[in-house]
């Protein structure tokens, strides 16, 4: 969830780079704190409220909320507003309106790019307290951004990489962490450390997405090292405009394996190392029962620590389903 909260502040900073006005200004701790208490009455209604005559929310560019269906099949209701200073009429931040299903209102301010580290750092512990409470709040909220503000790849700003892990081992190792879940026989799922030879596990034929059983031969397991792996954040979202708004149903995966491992994209069989935001991958939606494909929302790449990594060997088949994101047989 870290890998998500730093790719959903460089989303946001870079809304308000492209959002200031001339000579932006930082929002300071005390206007972060007191506009946590600003409240709109009516978030159908209301689009420009003033306080204090000093501050005022504005609806982020007139648009209606966003009513987000995540796989649990529960609504979340989004309204975004632009904070501004009214003195020299500065935006210096996004306040975010987040209603769940039961009605209750939790309320986040990104902070404006310039803001001193202190602010970002009350930023990121409010969201991550809302996370805590609401499941994938800050995914969310990442992916409401990001279509927003065309999301720039992260990759754009140092490769795609957490510079604080550059030590992680590149090997020719293809595999996954132990605590991946590979989708056997059954329908349920296991960790992958604990797969045993005989156990069943799904293929997919790629051409016609029919699913079948093959046995495992062989679990391979490699030594301990802090190994490179590259995370994949897919999501698949059914937009529908209504007049109250847009309609979100969206549907996540992710993925972490070692960055040479393969996958069949819909732009060919690429190492996941190589696979960019916005490339097509098949993935298992759980609420529909169909295999379908996933657009990569956010990939990075860090050091996973020091553990061993593992593969399937299998008796068949060419693919494997792990965490319900369809990946090429070593």
């Amino acid at each position: 969830m870290r890998k998500l909260t730093l790719t959903l502040l460089l989303t946001a900073s870079i809304y308000l780079c492209r959002a200031q006005t001339v000579n932006p200004r930082p929002l300071t701790m005390a206007e972060y704190d007191k506009a946590q208490t600003f409240t709109i009455a009516d978030l159908d209604k209301d689009t420009y409220v003033k306080f204090e005559n000093t501050y005022v929310l504005d609806r982020y560019e007139n648009r209606k909320p966003y009513f987000v269906t995540g796989a649990d099949g529960l609504k979340k209701r989004i309204d975004l507003y632009k904070l501004i200073a009214k003195e020299g009429m500065q935006e210096i931040g996004l306040m975010v309106f987040y209603t769940n299903e039961k009605g209750k209102l939790y309320k986040a301010l990104v902070p404006d790019f310039t803001a001193d580290a202190k602010v970002w750092a009350k930023y990121f512990q409010d969201i991550d307290n809302i996370n805590k409470e609401e499941t994938n709040f800050i995914l969310k909220l990442s992916y409401i951004l990001s279509k927003e503000v065309s999301f720039q790849q992260y990759k754009v700003l140092n490769g795609g990489k957490d510079m604080k892990e550059e030590a992680a081992t590149y090997g020719n190792d293809i595999c996954f962490p132990g605590d991946e879940l590979v989708t056997m026989a059954s329908g349920e799922k296991k960790m992958l450390k604990t797969v045993k030879p005989g156990d069943e596990v799904i293929t997919i034929d790629p051409a016609t997405k029919i699913s079948s059983a093959v046995k495992v031969k062989e679990l391979t397991v490699h030594e301990a090292k802090n190994y490179a792996l590259t995370q994949l954040v897919l999501v698949s979202a059914i937009v529908k405009n209504s007049n109250a708004g847009q309609q979100i149903s969206l549907n996540t995966k992710i993925l972490q394996a070692t960055p040479n491992h393969p996958m069949l994209t819909k732009q060919g069989n690429l190492k996941m190392g190589q696979i960019t935001e916005g490339q097509e991958v098949l993935c298992m939606n759980e609420q529909t029962g169909r295999y379908e494909t996933f657009t990569v929302l956010q990939k990075t790449e860090h050091g996973g620590g020091l553990q061993k990594v593992y593969n399937i060997v299998a008796n068949g088949g060419s693919t494997l389903l792990m965490n319900g994101v369809m990946v090429m047989q070593k």
